[in-house]
């Protein structure tokens, strides 16, 4: 069985779990057969499994309503594993599209051009994480084009616009650090382990940043007015998760506020 065909599965279990109220297991395996998948029964209760403990989603029967249903406090990093389960499928959709006809590549055109260098140490990097051992790397700055050797604790991976870059702490300093794997040279794997600060949360630091300068300093309220077109772009693909859309009235008073200040500076 394929990879793919797998994580579809996996998809398919969350995409009922997290839409219906309680689902049975023979609601479960039914919608699986619904989108082409007979499946036993021991083969969904394994993917059950493995969707809690390879992924960190807890999926929990309750015996009073006859059904499962996801445990979000339980579950570690759902948004980031539904933002997996997305990409994979799409990955799927094209793998399939290009078995059917090599010519597809002709009619996709994808957002980022250039080499994308250094995808290759992606699961490295993820191993260092994950068992905890430190690394050592030489690193290009992008805008100086010096070279600098770095001894690192590794913490998180994180995407952005398409780029990859890890987050940790340098040797000798618990300031976290970003640096883009597309600028990592001579990657080495220590033996030596490090143990986490118990306080430690790198993926705390970007909660309140777009992009990936983040700052300590206290977040402030950025009021921002669009037209009507632009409006719909911005609801469309969000700058920022806390972004939320004010009543109309509100955009009118601050116009007016606008207007007060500038004649105030003419």
């Amino acid at each position: 069985m394929s990879k793919h065909g797998t994580i579809r599965r996996y998809a398919l279990i969350i995409e009922k779990i997290g839409r219906d109220q309680y689902p049975s297991f023979e609601e479960l395996k039914d919608y699986l057969f619904d989108h082409g998948f007979e499946i036993s029964d021991r083969t969904i209760q394994r993917y059950i499994e493995e969707i809690r403990f390879d992924f960190g989603i807890e999926i929990t029967y309750d015996r009073h309503r006859n059904g499962y249903y996801i445990d979000k406090e339980l579950s570690v990093n759902m948004d980031n594993f539904l933002r997996f389960l997305e990409i994979a499928h799409t990955a799927e959709l094209l793998t399939d599209s290009l078995r059917e006809s090599k010519e597809s590549l002709n009619y996709i055109a994808f957002g980022s051009q250039g080499n994308l260098r250094g995808n290759e140490l992606l699961k490295p990097l993820l191993m260092a994480i994950r068992n905890r051992r430190k690394i050592s790397f030489i690193h290009e700055n992008f805008s100086t084009g010096k070279k600098t050797k770095y001894s690192v604790r590794p913490y998180l991976l994180k995407e952005y616009m398409n780029r990859w870059y890890l987050v940790g702490t340098l040797i000798g300093s618990d300031e976290f650090r970003t640096f883009g794997i597309d600028r990592i040279l001579d990657l080495q794997i220590q033996k030596e382990t490090f143990r986490k600060q118990p306080k430690a949360d790198p993926m705390g630091l970007f909660e309140h940043t777009v992009g990936l300068t983040y700052s300590l300093n206290k977040q402030e309220e950025v009021i921002l007015s669009f037209t009507p077109l632009q409006g719909k772009y911005i609801k469309a693909l969000p700058l920022h998760h806390s972004q939320v859309i004010r009543p109309g009235w509100l955009a009118d008073d601050v116009k007016k506020s606008l207007r007060t200040a500038l004649r105030k500076y003419k």
